[in-house]
């Protein structure tokens, strides 16, 4: 029973407490049974099994060799195919689809498996920790917040620090973020990066000072108390950022495409000894182009995107090993168990098979914007601060070597099958050992309790809790041998699904990853299984569904058993409709076609503002301009890869909307707005016919037309998955070069800013007495 319950001791109490007589038991600290372990979990994001060195990759990792050497490799451990769901089982012990998580949070709908919300019958691992003595952090990424409560004003329950049982979290909560200019949050705060990338700031780098300093200073503090740190950086999730040096170290290593170098890697992976020998190498699929048919001229390019993604990932894994450096120095490494999972999913194929300069181009159906060309163009940027990049499908394949398919392709071991290393001296007596025993990322929180003696609670805030689903690990530390014990696990994502049964697995692809628009999709009855007998056939290499099909059958109706005991059903392939809150049934934090706004707010996630996409809309601001006039950003949204804003420059109002970052529309007013009180107004009148049309703009002084411009194309779907909502202020990139974020701020004063969609203010115009009013109605 969590927390556990304070009891009196009962004895003598004096009236005098100078009376000899009077005695009280010392009042002991809360902690852990005699030896329970300092734990660090390290999660890496979007990292393929064939990607690191430690399994036969190309991108050099010698941090997790040496935990390797000194620990296990488990090259029969699995993820949930894509990044919140795995997250959220790694958290609370249970099945993603048990605690909500059935996709990420931006795609939740109104079934329990779908909701984003974690039931209150599943505590997270965290807090069972600290509620038995244990110290607990997180730094890196969360993508366990339900969107409609990723606002400024919370509420803050899945959180980390609110509800999640981590009482210290620096990172920032999303599916990505950007390396060089990050959303970062100390707790609930929103904070600001605490220096420049002109000053060499990079995100992995602030996660892993802030960590290693927590540490330090909870051990000299607390020495004898154990921590639970949760480390799980943005890395190497898209956008692929880091500094040049790191992917010059890969110059011309990938020119001979992702088909050469999955052979190099398979040829690697058998002189390590991470598969078996008699593994074969899967073949390429029809929706993956053979690099010798890609354009020619678009060949460097795409080795580019490799060199950039191979220093990603060396870059990050430097910077684990300065957490590993930490624990040595201060003489803990032995006494910590560390969990390094290379990858929370299969490597990420969501780039379009010619890569990204700007992944959003393709999230928004955009992609044929990137010509080869363009990307050409922009080949010696990817990386850095100007790029929001992604690679080529064909090295996302080439980087789950041996194995099929890709990320959210959660049939096939190449979505679900990543490299782990445990590494804990004092209760593992081999070094360098293998592990084959299948196992699963909802195993962690089992073994953990475990591995420091506690049991999982049975109530936690007087909550009954229901039992963990996983299978503790612990068992395979020292007894290589033994039989495993997680002989059961369905899978499903998105309509792909599978099911694993004592060495047999039944696996169905419904839906390809980086087929955003267009494509059809087939009825879930239609999908063609396939069978596989993972005791000959390590990689999924041989299709036995026609020889045996009664092992099939019995695999088909015994996934449909565990789909429906852990909420998978009813299953889900939409795309659009799951984007919308209204149409996927989810709580949507605003409602109606009105949102008003005031000075100093900000942070404010694409979820927490009225979507102004597909439609018409404007803007209306009541401000102050003093004399010699004003500049600064009134309301903007998005930044450097997809936005807009109204704003003043030299004293004129101005509106401009970056389409992707690859084209820019402005329409400034003809006059400067005079000194004093005013009425500052864009209207734009959407061409409508579909998605991503263009419109009209009209900016307005006091409800007098004061310019026109045009818009040509809109973004339909995203403008960003971590750029957000200013008020008087822009953080973040910025929308335009116009400003930076120093020069961002608003010189006059802001009372108010209105959001209005539609067109049907005649009067261009709102009346100051009445704007609540309106506001509130259309609300």
């Amino acid at each position: 029973m969590l927390p556990i319950p304070d009891r009196p001791t009962p004895g003598l109490v004096t009236y005098d407490a100078k009376d000899p007589d009077t005695a009280f038991p010392p009042i002991e600290p809360l902690t852990p049974p005699e030896g329970a372990p300092n734990v660090l979990v390290i999660l890496l994001d979007d990292v393929g099994f064939g990607a690191s060195s430690a399994f036969g990759g190309p991108c050099h990792t010698p941090n997790a060799e040496r935990l390797a050497t000194g620990g296990l490799k488990y090259n029969r451990f699995h993820t949930t195919a894509l990044c919140a769901p795995t997250r959220q089982a790694l958290l609370t012990g249970r099945n993603h689809h048990s605690v909500g998580m059935g996709s990420i949070t931006e795609t939740a709908t109104s079934a329990p498996g779908n909701s984003s919300l974690r039931p209150n019958t599943k505590a997270p691992l965290a807090m069972t920790l600290k509620l038995n003595g244990y110290s607990t952090a997180q730094f890196g990424k969360c993508h366990e917040v339900p969107v409609w409560q990723s606002s400024p004003m919370g509420p803050f329950d899945a959180w980390p620090s609110g509800g999640g049982g981590f009482e210290t979290f620096y990172g920032f909560i999303g599916g990505e973020n950007n390396q060089w200019d990050p959303a970062l949050y100390d707790g609930t705060t929103p904070i600001e990066p605490p220096a420049t990338p002109e000053e060499g700031y990079h995100l992995t780098e602030d996660l892993t000072d802030h960590a290693v300093s927590w540490i330090r200073q909870q051990k000299a503090l607390m020495p004898d108390k154990p921590f639970f740190v949760y480390y799980a950086p943005g890395a190497t999730h898209a956008p692929h950022h880091v500094p040049k040096e790191w992917a010059d170290k890969y110059a011309g290593q990938f020119d001979d495409g992702w088909d050469v170098q999955r052979e190099r890697i398979f040829a690697k992976q058998k002189e390590l000894g991470v598969i078996p020998a008699e593994a074969e190498l899967t073949a390429r699929h029809d929706e993956i182009t053979a690099w010798e048919d890609m354009p020619d001229a678009l060949k460097p390019v795409l080795a580019r995107q490799m060199e950039v993604y191979a220093g990603f990932l060396e870059h990050t894994d430097h910077h684990v090993g300065r957490l590993i450096d930490a624990l040595e120095a201060l003489e803990v490494l032995d006494d910590t168990l560390i969990y390094y999972i290379i990858g929370d999913n299969g490597a990420s194929a969501e780039g379009t098979m010619n890569g990204a300069f700007n992944e959003m181009a393709n999230f928004n159906g955009m992609a044929a914007l990137e010509t080869p060309e363009f990307m050409l163009s922009k080949m010696d940027e990817f990386g850095g601060q100007g790029s929001y990049n992604h690679y080529s499908v064909g090295w996302a394949w080439a980087m789950n070597t041996p194995l099929q398919w890709t990320k959210q392709v959660a049939s096939h071991w190449g979505g679900t099958r990543n490299g782990t290393i445990v590494h804990w001296p004092a209760g593992i007596v081999e070094s360098g050992g293998l592990r084959s025993q299948f196992t699963h990322v909802i195993d962690l929180a089992p073994t953990i309790l475990e591995a420091a003696g506690l049991p999982e609670p049975t109530e936690l805030n007087g909550v009954l809790q229901s039992p963990m689903e996983g299978t503790s690990m612990l068992y395979t530390f020292n007894e290589p041998d033994t039989p495993e014990r997680h002989d059961l696990q369905y899978f499903e994502m998105f309509g792909n699904r599978g099911i694993y049964h004592k060495g047999w697995s039944a696996v169905t692809k419904h839906k390809t990853p980086w087929i955003m628009v267009g494509g059809e999709m087939p009825a879930f009855d239609d999908d063609t299984w396939e069978l596989y007998d993972g005791h000959r056939d390590y990689s999924q290499a041989r299709n036995l569904a026609a020889e045996d099909p009664d092992m099939l059958a019995k695999l088909q109706r015994l996934w449909l058993i565990e789909a429906t005991k852990y909420n998978v059903l009813p299953l889900d392939d939409r795309t659009g409709d799951r984007l919308n809150p209204e149409l996927a049934g989810r709580p949507s934090l605003i409602r109606g076609t009105s949102q008003l706004f005031f000075p100093g707010m900000g942070r404010l996630s694409e979820n927490s503002v009225v979507s102004i996409k597909n439609k018409s809309f404007s803007v209306t601001a009541d401000i102050d301009v003093p004399d010699g006039g004003a500049n600064g950003v009134i309301i903007a949204q998005g930044g450097r890869f997809g936005g807009w804003a109204v704003y003043v420059k030299d004293g004129k109002a101005k509106f401009v909307y970056n389409v992707l970052g690859i084209q820019e529309f402005a329409t400034e007013a003809d006059d400067p707005i005079p000194a004093g009180h005013h009425q500052v107004r864009m209207e734009f009148a959407y061409d409508g016919g579909g998605l991503a049309k263009g419109g009209d703009v009209t900016i307005y002084h006091d409800g007098q037309p004061a310019g026109r411009g045009r818009v040509e194309a809109t973004q339909p779907m995203f403008f960003s998955a971590d750029e957000t909502t200013d008020i008087g202020c822009e953080t973040g990139t910025t929308v335009t070069p116009d400003y930076t974020p120093a020069t961002s701020r608003f010189t006059g004063k802001i009372h108010w800013v209105q959001l209005d969609l539609g067109d049907d203010d005649q009067d261009h115009y709102i009346d100051p007495e009445e704007r609540l009013r309106i506001a509130m109605a259309r609300q």
